[in-house]
């Protein structure tokens, strides 16, 4: 009998073209549909997918910035978002961080005394502290922002982590100044390169223009696979029992430390981050450069605040204590420090 004839070539535009100026339709529609389920009203034509969630961040402070604007962060906030801000020449002031959202009070002498010209942070679980943003705190910011030029950024990159879901700026502010952004290289890969910006009509050419010109579009390929992790039927249960391993060493990981007499600031809802206290007297950079001799990365609490006001705080991922060296080569750092 005659050879089975070949099966058909898998289209290859996906591995060689680049992607279309928005990014990967059917992951756009997706992330349309689950922003709604927040209350976050975005149609895909509002949304650009892009490369990281850092990525989202430069191009929004490419669009919106020039150098010496002010921008406003929380304290301590996510490290990266210093350099970054660095890296554009603009002052970054900090708000103090509590634990249901920014300082409203110091929120609002910020906004008379600075005129900042952005605000980021992080919504549903804050990086570092794991606090969550109160619905009365988001509508406090949120009428603040009403009487000035602010635009603000939510970085929401911990989305999937959440068991309940916590209020959204952007759902209560409709996108008119929020930017929504978020990626998925924390609870699919960090080696599949592929985030999103959710911003106004209006400003979604400006920011498309300014995608082509520095990186000419992002992954199909990456956006590809992301949109099929998602769809596919793996990917809730992936995610319920990491929301359950994540909490149950959170408990493990926050008993550990208080017998060190390491204090978690306080106990987060969800996500990996742990903010702890030190014992009177300890110093976290040092600590973490003890630790550090030994083999063992903690992050001191400078490294996240603004007005260098942590220095006695460090931050853990629970995810990543799971070795018993973590707790002994602490120790033993405290007891030296």
């Amino acid at each position: 009998p005659p050879p089975p004839p070949p099966p058909p070539r898998a289209d290859t535009g996906e591995l060689t073209e680049y992607g279309t100026p928005l990014g990967h339709p059917p992951l756009r529609q997706l992330l349309a549909r689950r922003m709604a389920g927040m209350g976050i009203e975005a149609g895909p034509e509002q949304i650009m997918l892009t490369d990281s969630g850092t990525q989202s961040i430069d191009l929004i402070l490419r669009f919106l910035l020039e150098p010496g604007d002010t921008v406003l962060v929380d304290d301590p906030c996510y490290f990266n978002f210093h350099a970054l801000l660095k890296a554009h020449r603009v002052k970054a002031v900090g708000v103090p961080y509590t634990p249901n959202g920014p300082d409203v009070r110091a929120f609002e002498a910020a906004l008379q005394e600075h005129a900042p010209r952005l605000y980021i942070t992080n919504s549903g679980v804050h990086n570092p502290t794991g606090a969550t943003l109160s619905p009365l705190a988001a509508h406090r910011l949120l009428k603040l922002a009403e009487d000035s030029e602010l635009v603000i950024v939510e970085d929401d990159i911990f989305a999937d982590f959440e068991n309940t879901p916590a209020p959204r700026l952007a759902a209560f502010d409709g996108l008119s100044r929020v930017i929504h952004i978020g990626s998925f290289s924390k609870t699919v890969s960090a080696s599949v390169r592929c985030g999103y910006i959710a911003a106004r009509s209006d400003w979604m050419e400006s920011l498309t223009d300014l995608k082509l010109a520095t990186t000419f579009g992002s992954s199909r390929l990456a956006a590809d696979i992301i949109f099929r992790t998602l769809t596919g039927s793996g990917y809730r249960r992936h995610m319920e029992s990491t929301r359950l391993r994540l909490a149950q060493q959170m408990d493990r990981t926050a008993a550990r430390l208080q017998k060190l007499g390491v204090q978690p600031w306080l106990m987060p809802r969800a996500g990996m981050f742990l903010w702890c206290r030190l014992p009177e007297g300890k110093d976290a950079a040092t600590v973490a450069r003890r630790c550090l001799q030994d083999g063992v990365v903690v992050a001191p609490g400078n490294a996240f605040s603004q007005s260098l006001a942590a220095g006695d705080f460090l931050r853990f991922n629970v995810a990543q204590s799971t070795d018993e060296r973590v707790f002994t080569v602490l120790g033993k750092a405290l007891s030296a420090a």
